[in-house]
């Protein structure tokens, strides 16, 4: 299971990021990740599988979840779907909460995950359509989502444990971004954790303990990620790809690649090839 950090850039000069989730054809997986940002996930159509810290959450029509920041979680999605997602940086909320303070967020009462619907629904179609003076507009619809989370989806009296967990992912996220940037390169895990001032004990035991995996399947598993979008994108041969993403061979990319899709990946081609 791959957990990695997700590095959350806004639209343009907007300060949000908002687009329609990438499974849209379905067979996709997203493995288990977080990132500093606060998430909204709204299904227009279809349905997709959620994992919230080890919660399944099966979203249809009309169904939303909050994700918040530095909560790790995984998405599923076997069958076509449009969703929304609005990504809020974290950032957005240390006016409002302080620098070193954390916020979280839950679904409340039935008007008040209505409101929230409609917001998002509005600002992605404003946005969309980018019609003349649409940013005014989209700001103010954004504007009123904060107030809104703030005001109604706040939650009280976070719980000290989740508050630890949280400043752990925090320390985890420099690292997990190095990787990112770096996934292709020879990661060994004892210059990772030397370049960031960690023993190879340390940076292991919090991989294991906050972030639900160890540190070589992590990595493993963001190469695949990446793979998997140039083996959908483009025509280009599967062992070009696997080296090119950090794998010595096909063959130990196929391997990685069935284990986490359950196919080979020339299997996988055919078939997203077909949908389309």
């Amino acid at each position: 299971m791959e957990i990695r950090h997700e590095l959350v850039i806004p639209n343009n000069d907007l300060p949000f990021r908002l687009f329609i989730f990438e499974g849209r054809e379905g067979n996709y997986k997203v493995t288990k990740h977080w990132h500093h940002s606060v998430e909204i996930f709204l299904v227009l159509e279809g349905e997709i599988d959620f994992f919230i810290n080890n919660t399944h959450l099966k979203l249809t029509r009309d169904e939303f979840v909050l994700v918040n920041s530095n909560e790790v979680h995984s998405i599923e999605c076997p069958n076509p779907n449009i969703t929304i997602v609005l990504q809020i940086p974290g950032e957005t909320f240390e006016d409002y909460m302080g620098e070193d303070s954390y916020v979280n967020f839950e679904r409340k009462g039935e008007e008040a995950n209505r409101r929230l619907k409609d917001l998002v629904t509005s600002l992605f179609f404003t946005y969309d359509k980018q019609e003349y003076g649409y940013s005014f507009q989209v700001k103010s619809q954004f504007y009123q989502l904060l107030y809104l989370l703030v005001t109604e989806f706040k939650t009280e009296n976070m719980d000290k444990e989740i508050i630890r967990q949280k400043k752990q992912l925090d320390k985890l996220s420099d690292v997990t971004q190095y990787m990112r940037e770096n996934y292709d390169q020879d990661l060994k895990l004892d210059s990772v954790a030397l370049r960031f001032g960690f023993s190879p004990t340390y940076l292991s035991r919090i991989f294991l303990k906050y972030a639900q995996v160890n540190y070589r399947t992590f990595l493993i598993d963001l190469r695949v990620k990446y793979a998997v979008r140039e083996l959908m994108g483009t025509d280009h041969e599967i062992g070009e790809i696997a080296m090119k993403h950090g794998f010595p061979d096909s063959r130990a990319f196929a391997k990685a690649f069935k284990k986490r899709y359950g196919c080979l990946p020339s299997e996988y081609r055919k078939h997203i090839n077909s949908t389309r």
